[in-house]
């Protein structure tokens, strides 16, 4: 069972212009069975936060924090540990721009064979292939198939159906409905759901709060690289406390359209220099004298946000 546990979680990635930091201090925790949503503006640090959790990251460096996974201590953990542990068999990832990631030249079939050999499976490999497709509810046909032969929709449910695999317990999923049409975002979303009845966390990343909403349990907001508010999502969505989680709500449209559509204005900030302060100061409608200084951690009723709003 899943209790995935991250504290104070910074990353930097290294440029000829210095550091960029893309993760500062960044906490959560899920117990049992439970999902989360990562939500934000692009730049703000959510798919970092996912690909440090499964230890990919590229050009970048885990400079401080803990990550525990039940009673494993993920960054204590040699490569190749994590590899023959951790790494899809307990946590894998649908990465961002996946259905473009399949290999042209090989089929379905060869691509899932490579990661069952990579991760020394001792399964009966065309069984497991052919439960992974049951789950994501694709033909077994589609082994033989390579993936210009296949939809958007069907690339898609096949990146998913490699993150299952080796049955892991935890699945980040980053922005796994982007550039599908509405109808097949909606089978994605009931896919989703459905792995979440077979005790399946999910940890969902997406600008889109309307899909989180369907999906998972617990919700939290990045912006430049904070997570600025973690919580229930029933607590998010009705009683939100940051300004920038109360910017992002109402951007939303609704289906009657009863609300003025509003925006941020603004640019999200430069993370190469972030100063001291609140990093949403200046584009906050709130924003007050002592805001120039590092907000404080105040606990709400499921989590906490970083405001100075709430001392």
């Amino acid at each position: 069972m899943v209790k995935l546990y991250v504290s104070d979680l910074s990353v930097n990635y290294e440029t000829s212009s210095g550091d960029v930091h893309a993760l500062e201090n960044v906490d959560f925790q899920l117990e049992d069975n439970e999902s989360i949503g990562i939500a934000g503006e692009s730049g703000c640090g959510k798919s970092t936060l996912g690909l440090s959790i499964i230890k990919m990251i590229q050009g970048g460096k885990i400079i401080a924090g803990e990550i525990t996974l039940g009673e494993k201590s993920i960054l204590n953990m040699t490569e190749s540990e994590f590899d023959d542990i951790i790494r899809w068999k307990e946590i894998s990832m649908v990465f961002q721009g996946a259905m473009n990631s399949l290999d042209p030249v090989f089929t379905i079939e060869q691509q899932f064979d490579q990661i069952l050999k990579q991760h020394n499976s001792t399964d009966d490999f065309k069984k497991t292939m052919h439960n992974s497709l049951d789950t994501v509810s694709l033909s077994h046909s589609i082994l033989k198939k390579y993936p210009h032969e296949l939809s958007g929709g069907m690339k898609q449910r096949v990146v998913i159906a490699m993150a299952l695999l080796l049955e892991p317990k935890f699945v980040i999923a980053d922005e796994p409905t982007t550039a599908l049409d509405v109808l097949i975002q909606a089978q994605i979303i009931n896919l989703l759901k459905s792995l979440k009845k077979k005790d399946v966390s999910i940890m969902l990343i997406s600008h889109d709060l309307a899909i989180l909403s369907e999906i998972v349990e617990k919700i939290g907001i990045m912006y430049g690289g904070k997570m600025v508010e973690f919580g229930s999502s029933t607590e998010i969505y009705r009683e939100p406390k940051h300004p920038y989680t109360k910017g992002l709500l109402d951007s939303i449209p609704t289906l009657r359209g009863e609300k003025k559509l509003k925006f941020i204005p603004g640019n999200p900030p430069n993370l190469l220099s972030t100063g001291s302060g609140c990093r949403f100061f200046d584009r906050c409608p709130e924003a007050m004298d002592k805001c120039k200084k590092n907000p404080p951690k105040i606990k709400t009723d499921s989590g906490y946000v970083l405001c100075w709003l709430y001392e």
